[in-house]
């Protein structure tokens, strides 16, 4: 007899464990997403990692139209005055199928929904209710309907609702201190930066990422600077008064339309008390966005949990969030120390840092246990 696995969310993580399910007979996936469409205006970039792409490649990524995605083989370091420090050679990360990507998450999500029959997704589904019968679990949604399945996988996004419904609490992230503004440019502005990789920008109290999202000339600009949590922010200002005030000619990168946002980060991983119900991607924890991991995390959890639920272990509760566990604790260590090391304003600690990357960089053993273990 067919499992059948309830997916909370149509976001990233819950489209690939979809997608990962789908193709296994023994197993009847549903998508359940409380929105009534799901949206495709999200236009900026993720980046994806080698073994994330590997995992994707599972699902025919690799099938995809070659010029909505973009291969960078270099991250370039660069001062707060447009100096080029250094680089990172992340292709000594990729394998022959599996190279570090770029693209929009809009294509990423349209690939993913479009691999999925349509009967797999149902919108305007909120989940009301949660409870246990016998050996499965009963989901009641607000518009009156339910479904009993055998497992559920929440992964509704850092401000999962669904998780607040099943242990009975609210549950918040945190603001981590800074916000986070992206635009999308159809050019690069006439400074030294690398067209065809990434760049990193260190400032005071902030930094800037920029980089290809696909092979149409468009560029990803995202700009985190630490800020008190406000309600009303004057973007113009705030970008005059702690970027342009270091270096008037990054203007030109936030011309076009901008978008900001507060950034919110897990307290701690999530576990939940049903053994057949698990959460992944931002509901089981949200990092801080300095290691380019958001979206890689949540697809390699994604197929963790597939790999061990297809085994039928009974272990899979403690053996997926162990896993996890250490996964976060690898990749969070390593975000908040970037976020620190990028935003230095001591012109002492700047210079060191700055000599420090330009050995880093070339070292073999350092790069493999700082940055292999998580993009391989």
């Amino acid at each position: 007899m067919k499992k059948k696995i309830a997916v909370i969310g149509s976001g990233i993580a819950g489209l690939t464990i979809a997608n990962l399910f789908k193709e296994k007979s023994n197993f009847e996936v549903m998508v359940y997403e409380k929105e009534k469409i799901l949206s495709l205006d999200e236009g900026y970039g993720i980046q994806l990692a080698p073994n994330t792409i590997s995992i994707l490649n599972k699902i025919g990524l690799s099938n995809i139209n070659n010029k909505d995605f973009f291969n960078p083989t270099k991250l370039n370091f660069y001062s707060s005055d447009n100096q080029k420090i250094c680089d990172l050679d992340l292709s000594r990360f990729n394998s022959e199928k599996s190279k570090y990507t770029t693209l929009k998450r809009s294509t990423l999500i349209e690939f993913l929904k479009n691999k999925l029959f349509s009967n797999n997704l149902r919108f305007g589904k909120e989940v009301k209710k949660i409870s246990k019968i016998k050996e499965k679990l009963l989901i009641n949604f607000k518009d009156n309907t339910n479904d009993l399945v055998d497992f559920v996988v929440v992964s509704d996004g850092v401000f999962s609702n669904t998780k607040s419904v099943i242990e009975n609490k609210v549950t918040q992230p945190i603001y981590n201190g800074s916000i986070a503004i992206r635009t999308i440019l159809k050019s690069l502005p006439e400074f030294n930066y690398d067209k065809n990789n990434i760049s990193l920008v260190m400032l005071r109290n902030a930094h800037i990422v920029i980089y290809p999202i696909n092979k149409k000339e468009e560029f990803n600009v995202i700009c985190i600077i630490r800020q008190k949590l406000s309600n009303s922010i004057d973007l113009k200002a705030l970008i005059k008064k702690e970027i342009l005030s270091q270096n008037k000619n990054l203007e030109n990168l936030f011309e076009n339309q901008l978008k900001y946002w507060p950034i919110y980060i897990s307290k701690k991983p999530s576990k939940s008390n049903y053994e057949n119900l698990f959460y992944i991607g931002d509901a089981f924890y949200t990092f801080p966005p300095t290691m380019a991991q958001g979206a890689s995390q949540s697809i390699e959890a994604a197929d963790e949990l597939f790999n061990l639920l297809s085994k039928d272990n009974k272990k899979t509760p403690d053996l997926f969030f162990k896993k996890r566990l250490m996964r976060t604790k690898i990749i969070n260590r390593r975000s908040k120390l970037n976020y620190n090391i990028f935003h230095f304003s001591n012109p002492l600690l700047k210079t060191i840092r700055n000599k420090s990357l330009k050995i880093l960089m070339k070292n073999k053993i350092f790069l493999n246990n700082y940055i292999g273990k998580v993009y391989n």
